[in-house]
């Protein structure tokens, strides 16, 4: 797993809002309690809402996402277009990532009637 899949990971354990010890997070990675430590000081620098401390353990107190984007139906065809070879491409793990990344797209776009094909 590299350090950004971990960062990924660890989001997705915060966002259910509990406080959560570094020991069961990095249980749960399979790294280190220092790597996690490592991890949410970097994870604070980015920017991150993340309280807590060595010790006691993290929270996140409010949700993380990404600004809305805005794409025009040129750069909407664009995208489909390279998430379509992506997934075509002889390399799983980039074929498996053009798929993750294809639904979690799908997953926050309204229905477009005129589209016959969607991501």
């Amino acid at each position: 797993m590299t350090r950004n899949e971990r960062f990924e990971q660890i989001l997705m354990l915060l966002r259910d809002g509990e406080l959560l010890r570094a020991r069961d997070v990095a249980a749960r990675l399979g790294v280190s309690k220092r790597t996690i430590w490592r991890d949410m000081a970097k994870l604070v620098d980015y920017g991150v809402p993340i309280e807590g401390e060595r010790g006691v353990g993290y929270i996140l107190r409010r949700p993380v996402a990404l600004p809305p984007l805005v794409l025009t139906q040129d750069e909407m065809a664009a995208l489909h277009h390279l998430l379509r070879l992506a997934g075509a491409h002889a390399d799983t793990r980039i074929a498996a990532g053009a798929r993750t990344l294809a639904a979690k797209i799908r997953a926050v776009m309204p229905p477009d009637p005129e589209e016959d094909t969607p991501l």
